[in-house]
């Protein structure tokens, strides 16, 4: 037996998949980051993933050199055992919005899952990094990228729910933060912008709750915890990277096995509108990481929340 056929045989580390071979997901911000992670942990249960993001071969790269594009991911997502289907679209434009989700409709006339992780974080970074300096002398306020994820969640949400609520079923989930008080109502004008900006996630998510649920839809804001990104990796120190602070960081696939649990979970109606964490789910649902690690959640144990 091939290595890889040993590994197919196995099965994932920490984790045994739901059967999703019927079911069809959209994934935005899936070229890197949450987004990636996501598509790939959906990838491992056999669903459809319409992989959507802005970066594709070929195409403009982002300022910083992040690598990833959607067709990577899709071609992973199929390797893992689903169905990867790469779309460039910008889900901060409603018209690329709405394409993206009528081709959906087109081809497979059903959704079940939605995760958006749609965040422009390196467009905001200026003001971040002159964070010493008075906020007039920033290159860039950050304000529309920062916001933009936001305004993508309502996007992504309307057509998600046309699509949705004829079936009465279906499961949106919006990646964010909790609100942390320092942050938000002290520090750097960045990080008023930061907190801002997942505040709004939130209460969307809380907002769209008595629409949806009458639908049989759950909406769901995500924590997940630090994550091990490919900008955290890049910007992150060797001496960083052997901190003990580090070690409670995470890979981007275990905020995907908390959304495919969510979407295995027949009584995930009881949690629409909250926000949780993917590690309080994990010890819910019994699912570890990808290493096989039982992440704890990154907040309580630095005593943030």
């Amino acid at each position: 037996m091939s290595t890889k056929s040993r590994k197919q045989a196995s099965g994932p580390v920490g984790w045994t998949p739901p059967d999703f071979r019927s079911k069809v997901a959209v994934v935005t911000g899936a070229s890197r980051g949450a987004g990636r992670g996501i598509a790939l942990a959906l990838g491992e249960t056999g669903a459809t993933v319409y992989v959507a993001g802005r970066t594709v071969r070929g195409g403009p790269k982002p300022p910083d050199g992040a690598p990833g594009t959607v067709q990577d991911t899709a071609d992973e997502v199929t390797a893992r055992g689903g169905k990867g289907i790469p779309v460039r679209a910008d889900c901060t434009v409603e018209s690329e919005v709405a394409a993206l989700f009528e081709r959906v409709r087109r081809e497979q006339n059903r959704l079940d899952i939605l995760a958006n992780s749609v965040w422009d974080v390196w467009k905001s970074t200026p003001l971040h990094l002159r964070a010493g300096k008075p906020f007039w002398e920033a290159e860039s306020m950050g304000w529309e990228p920062m916001l933009a994820g936001a305004y993508s969640s309502l996007l992504t949400s309307r057509h998600a729910a046309r699509l949705m609520a004829p079936r009465r079923r279906g499961l949106i989930v919006h990646v964010t933060e909790p609100i942390l008080e320092k942050y938000d109502k002290g520090g750097p004008l960045f990080w008023m912008f930061w907190m801002l900006a997942h505040r709004a996630v939130n209460r969307i998510v809380e907002a769209m709750k008595a629409d949806l649920v009458k639908r049989k839809i759950a909406a769901i804001a995500l924590a997940p915890g630090w994550m091990r990104t490919e900008r955290v990796m890049m910007h992150t120190s060797e001496k960083d990277k052997r901190s003990a602070r580090f070690g409670k960081s995470e890979s981007t696939e275990y905020v995907g096995r908390a959304v495919a649990s969510l979407a295995a979970d027949a009584k995930v109606l009881r949690r629409a509108g909250k926000l949780l964490f993917v590690a309080d789910l994990a010890g819910e649902y019994g699912f570890k990481d990808s290493d096989g690690r039982a992440v704890p959640n990154f907040y309580k144990e630095l005593k943030m929340i």
